[in-house]
């Protein structure tokens, strides 16, 4: 009887693929470098081809394993959502669930948000990574990840979404400013100021800019921080202005720095907060159960 590959060999060739190191695979999979590199190699014998190029320093895919990998990720992810499907079909909510959150929103929601999760969901283990939007949805689309937390909107393949909250944004100075006796900033106020935003990458940059009509060919700033801790430091030393989301706000970000907060024009547009998940997830009625919960929640 011809010999068949199984779902295990394809996870291990993945892990392989993508971390191009035997014993990093292996710890990613949870076995012994052996028992990974013997299944590696049962998987090149299966297929009637080499996968791997080896050297004592490196580990690279061959050129006709490329396809191969594309289509095992492919099969991989239908097993998942098979498994996800059939998971759903007893009591919804429960079992382990990955998430990526985005930094501009994992510190100051996360706390508030797992309490409530936890108490109405007790049989839901939640697996948390957080890291920027690009990488997070790239992680989804592998299966690395099964549920993201991110601003919305962000356009990518193969994606739903369902917002659970809306999150304006306050203007951030000093005390002694001449704006900060506003009761309310105006679009206007902000093109001669010099604004203070997170670096290239960070979403909460463009939303940020989006909210108070920044124009186009007009520099935020000379330089970016990469945290919004950061950049309230700086806004307290005088450097400039930025702006908060109101989460972050909320949650005490100032505090101690002896700045002021004012919320932006009604009309400036707020973030949106959603629930992100792969359209072939198993999971997606359970995933929209979740975000009506948490927009009552919240």
């Amino acid at each position: 009887m011809n010999a068949i590959y199984t779902l295990k060999h394809l996870k291990y060739f993945i892990a392989l693929a993508e971390l191009k190191h035997f014993g990093h695979a292996a710890q990613a999979c949870f076995v012994t470098q052996p028992t990974l590199s013997a299944a590696i190699k049962e998987l090149e014998d299966i297929l009637g081809l080499q996968l791997f190029e080896r050297t004592r320093r490196s580990v690279l895919l061959t050129p006709q394993a490329h396809d191969i990998l594309e289509r095992a990720k492919e099969i991989v992810l239908q097993a998942d959502a098979l498994m996800e499907l059939a998971h759903t079909k007893g009591k919804p909510l429960q079992g382990e669930l990955r998430v990526g959150v985005i930094p501009t929103i994992a510190p100051y929601l996360l706390p508030n948000l797992m309490t409530k999760v936890r108490s109405a969901y007790p049989d839901l283990i939640l697996y948390l990574k957080e890291d920027q939007t690009e990488r997070l949805l790239n992680a989804l689309h592998d299966g690395q990840l099964d549920l993201l937390i991110l601003a919305l909107p962000y356009e990518h393949d193969g994606i739903d979404s369902q917002i659970f909250m809306q999150d304006p944004f306050y203007c951030a100075l000093a005390p002694d400013h001449r704006l900060a006796k506003k009761k309310t900033i105006h679009n206007q106020d902000l093109f001669e100021e010099n604004l203070l935003l997170l670096e290239e990458g960070h979403c909460l940059r463009d939303h940020a800019l989006a909210a108070c009509s920044w124009p186009k060919n007009k520099n935020a700033n000379e330089f970016a921080a990469t945290s919004l801790s950061t950049i309230v430091q700086m806004v307290a030393n005088g450097l400039g202005l930025t702006l908060l989301p109101e989460m972050a706000v909320r949650a005490g970000i100032t505090q101690g720095t002896g700045l002021k907060t004012i919320a932006l024009d009604q009309d400036a547009p707020p973030r949106d907060i959603g629930l992100v998940w792969r359209k072939t997830s198993g999971r997606r009625d359970e995933f929209r159960m979740l975000a009506d919960f948490l927009k009552e929640a919240l």
